[in-house]
């Protein structure tokens, strides 16, 4: 019993730390398509290279990667929690799970929500969130759950 709830909090963290990283590739991604849209806002023209730059300097990305996990983490442990406890394991909760925490740590950083390039900035985000929270359920939501099944399968009978 001690050692399937240690691997379930193995698996939540390392799954939450891979979602991180496949959350700002997707927003590098997006951007990236989004700018090269033709008659495109010249808000996107200038975010085509920005995120990018996060990529390419490494020093840059881990402060991006460390600030995402710590504006993220504690959505996101609540949202694992509940999957654990509960043992939900569809992949469109967690989609949704992953939206709403890049949603909420996003709007740490920016609570102003009057500008209408924020609105598009969280469409974005919530976006990369959901591709973070499908990366989430591949790795760790798909066994969710402290608890382990109390009936085994015997082998032949079903």
């Amino acid at each position: 019993m001690i050692g399937h709830v240690l691997k379930r909090i193995l698996m939540v963290l390392v799954g939450y730390l891979v979602a991180v990283l496949a959350g700002l590739i997707a927003v590098v991604a997006i951007y990236a398509i989004l700018s090269s849209l033709p008659n495109v806002p010249g808000y996107f023209g200038l975010m085509e290279f920005t995120p990018v730059a996060v990529l390419v300097v490494p020093p840059l990305g881990m402060f991006v990667y460390f600030l995402t996990i710590v504006l993220t983490g504690m959505q996101t442990l609540v949202f694992a929690l509940i999957a654990e406890f509960f043992s939900l394991r569809s992949f469109w909760l967690h989609m949704i799970f992953g939206a709403a925490a890049a949603a909420a740590g996003f709007l740490l950083i920016w609570p102003d929500a009057d500008d209408p390039e924020r609105w598009a900035d969280m469409g974005i985000i919530a976006s990369a969130g959901l591709v973070a929270g499908l990366i989430y359920w591949l790795i760790a939501g798909r066994d969710a759950g402290f608890r382990r099944p109390l009936i085994k399968a015997i082998p032949g009978k079903v």
